[in-house]
């Protein structure tokens, strides 16, 4: 299948969903790393972030695997993060746990976050 005929495929099916009821499925977090100011400060933060997992239903999907920008600015890597409810991706997210860990990600690199929910 050509990058064109994938485009056409996913634009058929995003027009699809703005014409019915949306069944929001799940809710997922993705942070993209455009920039690192200070590996040692990430290095702290990928030691801790295990810790703030436990007792999340999370997933992580996407860890700073091989990626191919398609538009846009390059980036370093992105990790996406699977969660059953947008409720439960900020209850850990700007939960006291995880915020105390993520000032060692936000000194250490520029980076954007987002929450995004999945729908059928």
């Amino acid at each position: 299948m050509t990058r064109t005929s994938l485009f056409a495929l996913n634009w058929n099916f995003c027009d699809r969903l703005a014409h019915k009821e949306r069944t929001i499925m799940s809710a997922y977090i993705v942070f993209t790393r455009t920039k690192t100011l200070d590996q040692k400060e990430l290095e702290t933060y990928w030691a801790g972030i295990k810790a703030t997992i436990k007792g999340h239903p999370i997933e992580v999907l996407v860890a700073y695997g091989k990626h191919e920008v398609l538009e846009g600015d390059p980036i370093e890597g992105i990790v996406i993060a699977k969660f059953p409810t947008v409720e439960a991706a900020k209850d850990w997210y700007y939960g006291e746990e995880y915020q105390s860990i993520a000032k060692h990600r936000q000194q250490g690199a520029i980076y954007q976050g987002l929450i995004v929910e999945g729908v059928i």
